[in-house]
This record gives C-alpha cells, sequence and structure tokens, in this order.
C-alpha cells in the first residue's frame, strides 16, 4: 500500500514568513502523496480589525457569526489559501487550493447551540469524505491544499484544521499506509513544558493514559493529542506532532518529534 502524507501548519508557521518559506520548500520536495491542511493565522484578525469587524472568542474558540464567517471565507479559503497554493507552483508542485465545499469534498453539520453559540462551525466524520474524488486527485499527482472550511445547506462553515487533517486521514487510510503529522513551533510533546528538549518520543494509548493521570501535559496539547488518537483508533497507522523545521526527519522511520502508535 502506498505511503500518504497528511500535514497541517497552524498559525505560528503560516505568521512567519521565513519559517513558512522553507517548510513549503520541505514539503514540495516530498516525493509520495501528501495533503496540506492548514490553518488561519493572525491575518483573519488583522483584516477583520481593518473592516470593523471583531474577533470574539470563548475558551480560546473563535465564534463565527454572519460576519465573520465572511471573514473566513476569504482570508482563509481566498488570500491565504491561493498564496500557499501560487508559492507551491513556484517550486514545481502540482498544488490545488481547496476548500470542504469544493467537489463536495467535506461536508459537515453546522454545530448545535449548546451552552455556547459557537455560530457558523462545521463539526465533520470520516463518512463526510468524499475520499473517492480525493484519490482521484491524488493518483494524478495533485497536491489538494485545504482551508480549513467546509460546507453544509449551501453554507460555509468555519472549521477546526486539526480536525480536517484527523477526519481526511482517516477517511484515506483505506486507500493509503497514512501518517499524520501536526506541524508546530516545538520540537513536540513535551513532558516538562518548561523544558523544550523533553520531547516524549513515542506515544501510545495506554502511556498518554498514564500521562494524563499524571497531569504532565500541558493543556494546549490535549486537542491535538485527542485528533491524533481518534486518527490511531480509526485506522491510521501514524501519527507525528513536531516542529515544523523538522519536516523532512519526521517522513523517515527514524523521527524527532512525537510518533504516535497503536501499540
Amino acid at each position: 500500500m502506498n505511503k500518504l502524507y497528511i500535514i497541517k501548519i497552524g498559525g505560528n508557521v503560516l505568521d512567519d514568513e521565513q519559517g513558512l518559506n522553507s517548510f513549503l520548500k520541505d514539503f514540495a520536495s516530498i516525493q509520495a502523496p501528501k495533503i496540506l491542511v492548514h490553518g488561519g493565522g493572525k491575518i483573519a484578525t488583522k483584516i477583520g480589525d481593518q473592516l470593523g469587524i471583531e474577533s470574539k472568542y470563548i475558551n480560546g474558540r473563535r465564534i463565527t457569526d454572519a460576519p465573520t464567517r465572511d471573514l473566513v471565507t476569504m482570508v482563509y479559503g481566498g488570500l491565504l489559501n491561493k498564496q500557499l497554493t501560487a508559492q507551491l507552483q513556484t517550486l514545481h508542485c502540482n498544488a490545488i487550493g481547496i476548500t470542504g465545499a469544493d467537489g463536495n469534498l467535506l461536508k459537515a453539520v453546522k454545530r448545535p447551540v449548546g451552552e455556547i453559540d459557537y455560530g457558523y462551525v462545521g463539526d465533520i466524520k470520516p463518512d463526510d469524505v468524499n475520499s473517492t474524488f480525493l484519490y482521484f486527485l491524488l493518483k494524478q499527482n495533485v497536491i489538494p491544499i485545504f482551508a480549513p472550511l467546509t460546507h453544509a445547506n449551501g453554507e460555509i462553515l468555519n472549521t477546526n484544521a486539526d480536525t480536517i487533517a484527523s477526519v481526511l486521514a482517516i477517511s484515506l487510510s483505506k486507500h493509503f499506509e497514512t501518517r499524520l503529522i501536526f506541524c508546530f513551533e516545538k520540537k513536540g510533546v513535551l513532558k516538562n513544558i518548561k523544558d523544550e528538549n523533553s520531547v516524549i518520543r513515542q506515544l501510545n494509548e495506554s502511556t498518554y493514559q498514564q500521562l494524563l493521570k499524571e497531569g504532565a501535559l500541558a493543556d494546549g496539547i490535549l486537542p491535538k493529542l485527542e485528533n491524533a488518537f481518534s486518527a490511531i483508533n480509526s485506522g491510521v497507522k501514524e501519527v507525528l506532532i513536531g516542529d515544523a523545521k523538522d519536516l523532512i526527519k519526521n517522513i523517515r522511520e527514524t523521527t524527532e518529534g512525537t510518533l504516535i502508535t497503536k501499540s
């Protein structure tokens, strides 16, 4: 079975121009089927300020009211996605910038209103992925670049990029031996948040549960780990959490970051 790399980058990578350029060169050099999923970075907030659209957050999560939905559609699906696609084309990487609405690739359900109304936010599951069309694109040596946007009932929905990456990996694991890579600014999952060298090299479910009991993991890494183990428990072979600067090292058998496996 062919190897597939699904690679997610977040705001800290996107907001560092020099680091992003270096990352894109590394990504373009990977000689295997691959997908890039990007978050939003600070640019939506910056442009929103210029347009008089206030950014609202609850527990660190953006509230996507109607003006914000229009803003992130323009910025994530337009400006940012097409900038990344254009840069990859100059690196001889045949990228295509897409949202979940394109080719009906990612259907979603608008998040129900509970204690918090998140607005135009989409929740997705592996069954919501049009994996047949994605498989066709990959077999044509086309590289999908996903903005963090899905769709439901004719509406664009803001959707967590980590979740999109995880759901894509699960859905495509029936076609490929898949490694999902979350790239951010740390070397990996740290046992001690104050010690950059305390990287946990390997994690499985039992080790993870033990670390949770000990309270050893920083709150900020927990959503990534939840997505990682959701993927592992649903057929994805490997998940890697590591530094964007180490991308090439982290597609090899011996990795620099934290490699998460079933056992």
